[in-house]
């Protein structure tokens, strides 16, 4: 419609500067050649005009719409801040929800954990009793009993089997060759079983990561904790073929874990001799780089006497793991005699201190870091404080004055077996840990 309107405009004034030449030269008359001239110039002059004109209405428009559009931008933007803020009142009271949910259920499953490890420790000394006596010949060899059932797990914990473990003590009488040739057997069978124990947020007591813990399993069935059988193995050169076991089944289930939470993370106990072996670490190094989208989650954990003994080659490979972004842990403190900023340039981003380490106030005088300063002088430096062996409620309050943020301990849960369908792998990932392991033992 406007190009029509436009060639209409153009035509007429042709026909007007026609005119105003024709009534020059017809009626004025003025030469043909000033006549042709003056025709000309109206014709210039009323297209300028035009021209003029209608820019200048095109620039009113222009300016109108984009008036409406900035009151319409306008109008959207406060009908987002009013969502947002309906959004913000609804998320405020679902998670106020959720914590009156939380503190309902948290007292219930503390105390079913703690009647959990009552009923344990009943049918513990039950049982020693029994067999004094029956030492003694005044009883007969009673039936053996069943162990009870282990509390509920945690909140996103993985499918755990329902059995319990007590502590097996079958290396008693036996040769240190004896003992290695049965861990040894142990380990060339499979029965290095994976266990988890949940870390806790304090004082929420909300799973934030759990620690992967190995126990031995007996061909009788019995279990033997990883305190009675590591020292041996790791002096007969068992340790690779272990903790290649432990870390591929560590890697499976923290991928399970982050389908379901990707918050939760998983603590890998590691040997320190797996750092200094050229052959197993290259493998070692490999195996972690085909898995560094675990980086974040899986977390390798460090003894501190272990720690202490590391040299050059040990510290290069840490960096190598750091590179691929792998994070440190150090467990088993002793003592507080530690620089926490070394700590943290060697990416070491937790410190597990037994709970009864940090409250024994004579513990304070013999060592460099006051114990209610700890928690504040590691978070300078990056690294969260995790007060393990918790086994009270007192333990709790008192850890809570030290702003200990994290714990870990029978008193919220004692380890659990994972059950072995959790730790079905890929055919690809079974070939690698099959690498890992052959690297291991060679």
């Amino acid at each position: 419609m406007r190009r029509i309107s436009a060639i209409f405009i153009a035509v007429c004034m042709v026909l007007i500067a026609c005119s105003i030449g024709a009534v020059l030269y017809l009626g004025l008359k003025v030469e043909a050649r000033d006549s042709v001239i003056a025709a000309l110039a109206a014709l210039l002059i009323m297209a300028l005009y035009t021209n003029v004109s209608g820019r200048l209405a095109d620039r009113n428009d222009l300016g109108d719409q984009i008036a409406d559009l900035s009151r319409g931008t306008g109008d959207l933007a406060r009908q987002m801040a009013e969502m947002s803020r309906r959004v913000a009142v609804m998320e405020g009271r679902v998670d106020g929800t959720v914590d009156r949910v939380r503190g309902t259920i948290d007292p219930i499953a503390t105390e079913i954990g703690e009647l959990g490890c009552l009923v344990l420790q009943l049918a513990e000394t039950v049982a020693s009793h029994g067999t004094v006596l029956q030492e003694q010949g005044a009883l007969p060899a009673p039936p053996t009993p069943t162990p009870p059932a282990p509390p509920p797990a945690a909140a996103g914990a993985p499918a755990v089997s329902e059995s319990g473990a007590t502590s097996a003590r079958h290396f008693r009488g036996l040769s240190r060759e004896e003992i290695v040739a049965l861990i040894d057997k142990a380990a060339d069978a499979h029965r290095i079983d994976l266990y988890l124990q949940p870390v806790v947020t304090l004082p929420q007591r909300k799973v934030r990561y759990y620690e992967a813990l190995s126990r031995l399993r007996t061909e009788d069935g019995d279990i033997v904790p990883a305190g009675e059988f590591i020292d041996i193995a790791e002096s007969a050169g068992l340790m690779p073929r272990i903790d290649n076991l432990l870390l591929f089944r560590c890697v499976q289930v923290t991928r399970r874990l982050q389908l379901k939470n990707r918050d939760i993370g998983v603590f890998c106990n590691v040997c320190g001799l797996t750092l200094s072996d050229p052959v197993y670490f290259r493998h070692f190094l490999d195996f972690m780089d085909a898995n560094r989208a675990l980086s974040g989650a899986l977390i390798l954990e460090f003894t501190q006497k272990a720690y202490r003994t590391f040299g050059t080659i040990e510290h290069e490979s840490l960096a190598a793991l750091a590179e691929r972004g792998f994070r440190f842990s150090m467990d088993h403190v002793a003592d507080l005699r530690m620089e926490p900023k070394e700590l943290a340039d060697r990416w070491f981003r937790f410190l597990k201190v037994p709970a009864a380490l940090l409250l024994n106030p004579a513990f304070a005088a013999k060592s460099d870091i006051h114990q209610g300063d700890l928690a504040d002088l590691l978070a300078r430096s990056g690294i969260d404080l995790i007060a393990e062996r918790v086994e009270t409620e007192s333990m709790v309050v008192d850890l809570l004055d030290f702003d200990v943020r994290f714990g870990q301990g029978f008193l919220f849960s004692p380890p659990r077996p994972v059950r072995p369908e959790s730790l079905q792998g890929t055919p690809v990932a079974t070939q690698a840990a099959g690498e890992l392991v052959a690297a291991g033992t060679g």
